[in-house]
């Protein structure tokens, strides 16, 4: 086909008029028209739910009327919920479109449902409204509910208040359910049953509480037992009655006054309206047994008990149920000495005390068994005159003397200066043993403050008055060097148990050397003091030039052993065996 670009169109031809009929109206005329005509139809959106009425409907196909200047159609599978409809019903439709490519008005009823299901789950959640749901199937931790077409998921746990095992009891049923949860994010529902059980406790639980006083007995049925108390149901509500409510006597678990599912009458002591706390007693329901103890019984009477509780200050012995008395661990024994009841008495003896205090409004009794034996300082100047000699039992040590027991609940202190006549102690510890025996004399005896001042190294005579005779100054003696030599000096151990100082530098032997410990050598006595309980002496003086008027140690023995004669006929203990072998070794030195 030829084309010739030389030929050109009419200029101000009107191409839209061609195959059109010449119209009569004018511009403004048929804008006029088309405007009254468009004005019949509705005002339609896009993407909004309108109502619509079926007016045709084949196996295939619904077609839908909304007043639209065309109609739309509908999958008849969208309306297969509902195989009754008809022509003339009235549907709810969503407009996807007013037009498709062919001019044709899209609608969906599917849609329609989704959307104003959504609107409803939020208006019920939004008002808590308790709404009906299908149970449909069962999926892993719960179950698939069908809540206004839309499928929302129930938790295992928001089933019931109490734990469900099989969740396919619940399927294919009918329930109420509440919206606890909507995510629109991911188009999830969370709806519970639970809920709907609790409000209905909590409303039954202000009903009972709103009619709760104090001291009013009820009926209850043991739910459930711990070790602290027992749970009562009261007909929608729990209480609590704690252990210590249960009975006026002690008892070691609910267990022995309860049982689960019994039926008791409880009163109630106290409730809580804003926590729903309801405290519940039984042992108020009867009378208190201080109110049954015996009129008669007063401070002094004697009484029989079990012991129930025990502690270390004591023990709680129980007279009849209920009713209880301390005896405190200083009411056990007249001993002083710091001890536990359980050194005593345990769980479940039976005792006989004396009444110390008795106070039937506090509900408040004292005890004592120590007072069913007779008081040891009742007549202690009889039993333990001063002067009197005894074996007592080493207790405890202290820097000052040694604690020591005569008898059960008299006790005596031997003071450090008061073990020995000649050591010199720096701690008891160095003298005796806890445990061990002792000889003792009474020195002193304090009733009102209940104390004995005992002796030891009383029981023999004063050593010094022999020492003085026989350590005289100058005398010589043989000697070892007991101790370390330190700055000042040395101990030097004399003959007999005596103890001497040696200044250091009186340590120096000929040689110029110092004397080491544990060495022997020959001492002189250079000062000598009985008060003092003190001896010095000097190696080095016994080997310088010797003092013309010195004397030895032998050169009194004559007159030395008559004093130890006259020592040991006055003495009667056996530490003085020291002594008797001094003058048996000088008598013999004399006859030779």
């Amino acid at each position: 086909m030829a084309y010739t670009k030389d030929i050109k169109p009419l200029e101000g031809f009107d191409w839209d008029s061609i195959g059109k009929k010449e119209s009569v109206y004018s511009n403004q005329e048929q804008e006029q028209l088309t405007k009254a005509y468009e004005d019949t139809f509705n005002q339609l959106a896009e993407q909004q739910v309108v109502e619509g009425t079926i007016v045709a409907k084949n196996n295939r196909e619904v077609v839908v009327n909304i007043g639209f200047k065309s109609d739309g159609i509908i999958p008849v599978s969208e309306l297969k919920y509902n195989p009754d409809i008809k022509v003339g019903d009235k549907i709810e439709v969503y407009v996807e479109s007013q037009e498709d490519a062919g001019g044709q008005l899209i609608l969906s009823h599917k849609k329609a449902i989704i959307l104003k299901s959504w609107d409803r789950v939020n208006e019920a959640f939004d008002k808590q409204e308790i709404v009906n749901g299908h149970v449909k199937s069962r999926t892993k931790g719960g179950l698939i509910v069908d809540v206004f077409g839309i499928e929302a998921f129930l938790p295992g746990s928001q089933i019931d208040v109490k734990p469900i095992r099989d969740y396919d009891v619940y399927v294919d049923k009918i329930m109420e359910f509440k919206i606890v949860k909507i995510n629109h994010e991911y188009k999830n529902v969370v709806v519970s049953h639970k809920a709907l059980i609790e409000d209905e406790i909590e409303s039954q639980k202000a009903e009972i509480i709103s009619h709760l006083e104090k001291g009013q007995v009820l009926e209850g049925i043991v739910k459930n037992i711990t070790s602290y108390g027992v749970f009562i149901d009261l007909g929608g509500v729990d209480g609590l009655i704690h252990i210590t409510d249960l009975s006026w006597g002690r008892i070691n678990h609910p267990e022995e006054i309860v049982q689960l599912d019994q039926k008791i009458n409880v009163v109630i002591l106290d409730f809580d309206e804003s926590k729903k706390r309801i405290a519940l007693g039984l042992k108020q329901l009867t009378p208190h047994p201080w109110e049954g103890l015996d009129k008669d019984l007063k401070v002094g009477d004697k009484i029989k008990g079990k012991v129930v509780v025990i502690a270390d200050y004591g023990a709680f012995v129980e007279i009849i149920p209920g009713v209880e008395g301390l005896i405190h661990v200083t009411e056990m024994s007249w001993s002083q000495h710091l001890r536990t009841a359980h050194d005593f008495l345990k769980i479940g003896d039976e005792v006989e005390a004396v009444i110390l205090t008795l106070d039937r409004e506090e509900r408040k009794m004292s005890l004592g068994i120590k007072q069913l034996i007779p008081d040891p300082w009742a007549d202690i100047d009889k039993k333990y005159p001063v002067g009197s000699k005894h074996e007592a039992t080493v207790r405890n040590f202290t820097n000052f003397g040694i604690f020591v027991e005569l008898e059960e609940g008299v006790d005596g202190l031997i003071h450090i200066s008061d073990l020995s006549w000649s050591k010199k102690i720096k701690h008891p510890a160095e003298f005796t043993k806890v445990g061990e025996k002792i000889q003792v004399i009474v020195l002193e005896v304090d009733v009102e403050a209940r104390r004995l001042s005992l002796g030891h190294k009383q029981l023999e005579e004063n050593p010094w008055e022999v020492f003085e005779t026989l350590f005289t100054i100058n005398s010589i003696h043989k000697g070892t060097v007991a101790s370390a030599v330190e700055k000042g000096g040395a101990t030097i151990a004399l003959p007999y148990g005596v103890e001497a100082f040696c200044p250091k530098s009186q340590l120096q032997k000929e040689d110029k050397t110092i004397a080491k410990t544990d060495e022997q050598l020959d001492f002189k006595v250079i000062e000598f003091s009985k008060e003092g309980k003190r001896i010095v002496v000097s190696h080095t003086k016994t080997w310088q030039k010797e003092d013309p008027n010195e004397k030895r140690g032998n050169e009194t023995e004559g007159q030395t052993i008559k004093k130890i004669n006259s020592s040991i006929e006055k003495t009667t203990f056996g530490d003085i065996d020291s002594l008797q072998n001094l003058k048996e070794e000088m008598e013999k030195k004399e006859n030779e």
